[in-house]
């Protein structure tokens, strides 16, 4: 009998209804937490914290997948055709190279997906969990069922429980719910029958915290939770990127034309009484040769070399196919904090509401910073230092009654706390106009006096002068309140008197004015989005040089339509004193326009537009939910490394790219040559088999692609997919190659009047030739000679010439089908592979200045 979970014995009583105490003891648990020894055995017992979707697919599952490719069924087929017409030799060969292939891509892919989840996991969700009565932080994969989690603004939840302590608990569960807003969490019982939307006491793996505190009692971990549930029955991807959608496309057109060809080839054929089984082998043959069966893997391959390449550069790589968009991306967005300025925040001094440096302002604000217990902050941590260091009077003996946390609504945060003789008062921090609708009055040098017109106007001019300072302003009030048993509120927040004001500075990075101008000629235009007042922000902006061409406030935003945003949002480089759902505004209108867009963000507040954002960049020192949300982490914030990123997800963009513009410009001609020559030949120009091992040799140097050097000019700019740029290539050189291919024929029959296995054997030679020399020719769009190829690709291809040439000398070479050929012969399949190379280079030349002559 097996032994089943406490998850799953708690979920079939509804756990959601069952008192804290009873719950306790079902799940063994303690409201202190368990120990450590009972986490671990309950972790061996149970297994990690982890849904079944996430896991890696093992070594044979992974080479069964390469099977699953419909060119490989295809030669699977053709093998066992022969097979049944007793064409063992043909068999033997397409199932050679039917598990050559495989086997290749396998190593290949396997290497790579390993490095890849080396890199993945540097970046390590946790979570804080009680155990032993002591918090300490541990991954989230080992938290197990009775396990009781401190959750916080910024925390994802990492498994299903009920909560048994909450602080203006509020969560976003959009993700399991579709709720647009988030929902309050508070202890307690619902029924049995409540639906999950509804459970006021529960919280979900999968959603995030946005204000407040809480501790919650683990239910469930792993695939019985609500959200591991539903993940086997949903197909859940993320969207695809613009390089796959235009892989995609290419996908398409190559199977029309393979298709067309097919059965154009085996109509014929079968028509002038040919063998119907070599026909078929012939046809399924060229199918595959005009394929690139290897570009999943080629795919896999460059993006792992990619991720492997940026993760040395301190950019670890959480979603590989996001790579191709980072080389796309032509708009960054990003915040201002740690960013463009140094991210050491420093409280410059404390004001009353005269502009006097006031030690009791000083105060009251070190009072709310010590005693605050949400989400650590560098403005908070400044503060503190800067009490300690002037010693502001009194702040030992103050204790904590209670706190209304910060969220971004209020936009502030409120401690009430008790001095030495038990009198209560509220301190309140935050956004200078939040905080003064939360006031009547204002403390002057003088005495506390109502907060009238005139001190209005005064506070807003000091405000505006130190914003164009480039300081950060917030203000502080407080007011004395009555004792209670019970809890302190946001009603609570009014009635205050206006204290003064708070004055941050964090200067710009010494580096980032160039990292702009860099930005810039790669094509990339930066704009910033920060809460920040719109005067701090266009102070920074034109200290660090970032063009300001135009100004957006959340107060515009909020008045503007889609299509009026749309245009707006093209034109501003600083968007200041937006809320999160501002930001997400913004990115959609510029994806809207057409943009490839990337955000930059490491906040709570960041979540909603890194998820919309094309590329999506967070810090590893982000919240949980903002380094969830990420396509890219930072091991540090710096748009420097940034840079160096993207111009890595450009070098992977143009080595994939590679290998299709290889293929397209070598195999199609080939394969359509050779199904012209099949009409006009007394005899296949090449056996299917042949046609299989030429392409499986000219994909040998394919696979080291990834290695490749990539010009400079492949970098400079944006590159995205251009349909009609593959099309137009394909046709261009296609053409060329069609053309030495009939100039090959003509010399094989003509000059040497070549018999049937003498011309192929010349032909191989020949078409193989031109599809390793090739590689290196369209690798580049100016002079290949001038442009140098990787060692490996080289060697590789070196390797595979040599190869070539010896072949038709070789012991086994008759079973091939092929002969020895003369001297002469094969000095002019040499000589026709150079002229190739030659007229492959001028037609380079024409195609690449005819398309900018119309670009």
């Amino acid at each position: 009998m097996v032994e089943r979970t406490p998850a799953t014995e708690v979920e079939a009583d509804a756990y959601w209804s069952v008192p804290h105490e009873q719950l306790l003891a079902q799940l063994r648990g303690d409201a202190g937490g368990l120990s450590a020894a009972e986490g671990a055995q309950r972790l061996a017992q149970y297994g990690p914290n982890t849904l079944d979707a996430t896991r890696k697919a093992g070594a044979l599952g992974l080479y069964a997948n390469q099977f699953k490719s419909p060119l490989v069924l295809i030669l699977i087929i053709a093998s066992v055709v022969s097979l049944a017409a007793s064409e063992w030799v043909d068999a033997g060969i397409v199932l050679v190279v039917v598990f050559g292939s495989t086997a290749l891509g396998f190593v290949q892919e396997y290497v790579a997906g390993n490095a890849v989840e080396k890199l993945r996991s540097q970046i390590t969700m946790t979570s804080t969990v009680l155990r032993g009565g002591a918090a300490v932080s541990l991954p989230s994969s080992r938290v197990v069922p009775g396990d009781v989690v401190q959750l916080a603004a910024g925390s994802l939840v990492p498994a299903d429980g009920v909560v048994l302590a909450a602080r203006d608990f509020l969560v976003d569960q959009a993700a399991l719910t579709g709720e647009a807003f988030p929902v309050e969490k508070v202890p307690g019982v619902v029924a049995a029958d409540t639906g999950l939307a509804a459970r006021s006491n529960c919280v979900f793996m999968g959603t995030s915290v946005r204000s407040g505190t809480a501790n919650v009692l683990v239910a469930a971990t792993g695939k019985s939770t609500a959200f591991g549930q539903i993940a086997g029955k949903l197909a859940l991807r993320p969207p695809l990127t613009e390089f796959e959608q235009g892989i995609h496309r290419f996908g398409y057109l190559l199977t029309r034309v393979m298709l067309a060809m097919v059965i154009v080839v085996l109509a014929i054929n079968i028509f002038m009484a040919r063998p119907p089984i070599a026909s078929l082998l012939f046809a399924l043959a060229l199918a595959v040769g005009l394929t690139p069966e290897l570009l999943p893997a080629i795919i896999s391959i460059t993006l792992s070399h990619g991720a492997k390449r940026m993760a040395a550069l301190g950019v670890i790589v959480r979603r590989l196919n996001a790579i191709e968009n980072l080389g796309s991306m032509d708009v960054l967005c990003t915040d201002k904090t740690g960013t463009l300025t140094a991210g050491i925040v420093e409280l410059d001094g404390a004001f009353d509401v005269d502009g006097q440096a006031s030690a009791s302002v000083l105060r009251l604000a070190g009072i709310n910073a010590r005693l605050q217990t949400g989400m650590a902050n560098p403005l908070d941590e400044a503060i503190s230092r800067a009490a300690s260091h002037d010693g502001a009077a009194g702040l030992t003996e103050v204790r904590k009654i209670d706190e209304i946390p910060y969220d971004f609504v209020r936009k502030a945060l409120s401690v009430v706390a008790a001095d030495a003789t038990g009198e209560r008062t509220i301190v309140t921090k935050g956004a200078l106009d939040n905080v003064l609708a939360m006031c009547i009055g204002a403390r002057t040098a003088a005495a506390v006096t109502p907060l009238d017109a005139a001190i209005r106007a005064n506070i807003q001019a000091l405000y505006e002068e130190w914003s164009g300072q480039g300081f950060r302003v917030l203000g502080v009030a407080s007011r004395v309140l009555e004792d209670r048993t019970g809890s302190y509120t946001r009603a609570d927040e009014c009635g205050m008197c206006f204290a003064g004001f708070l004055l941050f500075l964090d200067p710009p990075k010494d580096d980032v004015r160039e990292v702009i101008v860099d930005l810039a000629r790669r094509g990339v235009q930066l704009k910033m989005i920060t809460g920040d007042n719109i005067k701090a922000a266009c102070h920074v902006a034109a200290t660090i040089g970032l063009p300001v061409a135009l100004t957006l406030t959340g107060r515009q935003l909020n008045e503007m339509s889609e299509e009026a945003l749309r245009h707006a949002a093209q034109e501003a480089t600083v968007f200041a004193e937006v809320d999160p759902n501002q930001k997400e505004r913004i990115i959609l209108a510029l994806r809207k326009a057409g943009h490839v867009v990337g955000y930059m963000g490491d906040g709570i507040n960041d979540a909603p537009a890194l998820h919309t954002a094309d590329v999506g960049i967070s810090v590893d020192t982000a919240v949980d939910v903002a380094k969830d949300a990420a396509d890219f982490v930072l091991l540090r914030k710096d748009l420097g490394i940034l840079r160096q990123g993207i111009d890595e997800g450009r070098r992977t963009f143009a080595n994939t790219l590679k290998y299709i513009l290889t293929t397209i410009s070598a195999n199609f001609g080939n394969m359509f040559s050779m199904a012209l020559a099949s009409v006009f030949l007394p005899f296949l120009p090449l056996l299917a088999s042949q046609v299989l091992l030429n392409n499986f040799l000219s994909d040998i140097p394919a696979t080291t692609i990834a290695s490749d050097n990539v010009d400079a000019d492949m970098v400079a700019t944006p590159r995205r997919w251009d349909t009609q740029f593959i099309r137009d290539y394909m046709v261009v050189f296609g053409l060329v190659s069609s053309v030495f291919d009939l100039l090959t024929f003509a010399v094989l029959l003509w000059l040497f009047q070549a018999a049937a296995q003498e011309f192929r054997t010349g032909w191989f030679v020949e078409s193989l030739l031109t599809e390793l020399v090739i590689a290196l020719v369209v690798r580049t769009r100016g002079l290949f000679w001038r442009s140098r190829p990787s060692k490996l690709l080289l060697a590789s291809t070196l390797a595979v010439i040599a190869l070539t040439l010896l072949l038709p000398y070789l012991p086994f070479a008759g079973a091939l089908g092929f002969v020895p050929l003369p001297a002469p012969l094969m000095l002019a399949m040499i000589a026709l592979t150079l002229a190739y190379v030659v007229a492959t280079e001028f037609a380079k030349k024409f195609f690449y200045t005819r398309r900018r002559a119309f670009q």
